[in-house]
């Protein structure tokens, strides 16, 4: 079947194409890439001009694995780069251990030359580590946001699905990469071709940066009582510092025995229980993806002490927290 379509008339199209770098790091996110260069290929098609060109690099110049597990062949080492390039850093699982002292580096002198530079899913960690988000809003995917925060509160770290500060651009991860190129390409050739890439990926909803990347509280928890809510959210913003089930009450205004029974009514557990869960979430978060001390993670999640919060978390988990710390060790290090 012949392909047809409509060509898009952008004004700038004369001009010399807008050149991206994609540094692949060791176990990338496959969909947060490929969302983002193919968005660059289907800008290109639908003016049938070359509007954008792209190359793909890594650490060592060979080959990477993405988190899926296929290798791709980059085509560059970590070279100099020319200073209209524009550099989108390709993070996913493991971040902090492909976050070489050889990507520091390099990052770090392009960031000293003017470019642009962004980082895609994970890789927020990446930009944070070098010292390029310091004063600047930056997003990260939401599973990383808790050790993001711990290790770098000279960043304002927001909830939005891509977060553009400068020259420092960040996304959530996954979709988000579209959210940022449509961004990207509505600023340099307009909103209708931006529309127009949308189209043809089936992109019915593109995001701003003021969309958050996380479903609402009753959506992702499937309760719709908005008092419920309500508390659920209070009880996520204060991890630290716990709240009293009768304080969390009062301020939603009702009783503590109301607030007791709409928990077992629709999350099947007391407000305790609940509370308690989503501060030994936020703990076992930390102990995978940080090297704080295991007292520092008890008292970032509101334990008290040290031997309260291990006997909670081997409660929950059935592993105590040190045990935990030493077997993600383990699997780093392989």
């Amino acid at each position: 079947m012949q392909e047809q379509r409509q060509v898009v008339t952008v004004e700038g199209a004369e001009a010399n194409p807008r050149h991206f770098v994609f540094v692949l790091l060791d176990k990338f996110s496959l969909l947060s890439f490929a969302s983002a260069l193919d968005s660059l290929r289907i800008a290109n098609r639908m003016v049938d001009k070359e509007l954008y060109t792209w190359t793909l690099a890594g650490e060592g110049g060979d080959t990477v694995s993405c988190s899926a597990g296929t290798t791709f062949n980059v085509e560059t080492d970590l070279v100099e780069l020319q200073r209209d390039d524009v550099v989108l850093i390709c993070g996913g699982v493991d971040v902090q251990l492909a976050t070489t002292k050889k990507v520091l580096n390099w990052v770090r002198r392009e960031a000293r030359r003017g470019l642009r530079i962004g980082g895609l899913c994970t890789a927020a960690f990446t930009l944070a580590k070098a010292g390029l988000l310091d004063g600047k809003r930056a997003t990260i995917h939401w599973e990383n946001s808790d050790s993001f925060i711990e290790e770098f509160d000279e960043v304002e770290l927001t909830k939005s699905v891509f977060q553009i500060d400068g020259n420092r651009m960040t996304t959530a991860g996954g979709t988000s990469s579209i959210d940022l190129m449509l961004k990207i390409i509505a600023d340099d050739y307009g909103e209708d071709l931006a529309n127009a890439v949308a189209d043809q990926m089936i992109y019915s909803s593109i995001r701003t940066d003021q969309d958050t990347q996380r479903l609402s509280t009753p959506t992702r928890i499937g309760v719709r009582h908005p008092k419920l809510s309500q508390v659920i959210l209070m009880m996520e913003k204060n991890i630290e510092e716990p709240i009293s089930p009768s304080i969390l009450a009062k301020d939603v205004g009702m009783s503590t025995r109301q607030l007791e029974r709409l928990f077992r009514r629709y999350l099947s557990r007391s407000p305790k229980r609940y509370y308690m869960e989503l501060r030994l979430h936020k703990a076992r978060n930390l102990l995978m993806q940080t090297d704080m001390s295991v007292i520092n993670v008890a008292l970032a999640c509101g334990f008290a002490s040290p031997s309260h919060f291990s006997k909670c978390y081997r409660a929950h988990y059935n592993t105590t927290p040190y045990r935990e710390r030493g077997a993600q060790s383990g699997r780093l290090s392989v």
